[in-house]
């Protein structure tokens, strides 16, 4: 795949930001929406976690994961499909600690936070023209019984 494409898988994590990351704890799949932290020169994904959740422990069993952004406004999401560890690496957590942190954690120093650091594999793409063009070319579409051009999708390797 050309670099362009990841190029712009990273551009939607990074515009994007919240998404839904989907563990496996060997017999059931939990996602749960997390806030992001897009490093492309790092070639990682960050979050910061607390040590409390089960997810530390799923991650610790079976690292593979899935991260899915959704931007419905302008018809583009990310599908990323990665390798993830957790550690307590205190420089990192103070490195990534922002405003939204502190909805949970009193400061970077609290001892329940860990970094979930995701590397990913494959990831694909869907961008749209945005939801009013969308929904015109929907019912074009539907009028005219074409199938509506709603934009590029791509797979592309991380």
């Amino acid at each position: 795949m050309t670099d362009s494409g990841s190029d712009r898988v990273w551009e939607l994590m990074d515009k994007i930001g919240i998404c839904m990351l989907t563990t496996w704890d060997g017999s059931d799949l939990h996602s749960r929406p997390m806030g992001s932290y897009p490093r492309r020169e790092d070639h990682t994904i960050y979050f910061l976690t607390d040590v409390r959740q089960h997810k530390d422990d799923e991650i610790a069993r079976y690292p593979k994961l899935a991260l899915a952004f959704a931007d419905t406004g302008s018809q583009a999401y990310v599908s990323v499909s990665g390798k993830a560890e957790v550690s307590n690496d205190r420089a990192a957590i103070k490195k990534l600690w922002s405003t939204p942190a502190k909805a949970w954690w009193e400061s970077p120093d609290d001892p329940n936070i860990r970094v979930l650091k995701v590397t990913p594999i494959e990831a694909q793409y869907w961008d749209g023209p945005g939801k009013v063009v969308s929904s015109i070319k929907m019912a074009i579409a539907a009028a005219t019984g074409n199938r509506p051009d709603l934009g590029e999708n791509r797979k592309v390797s991380m």
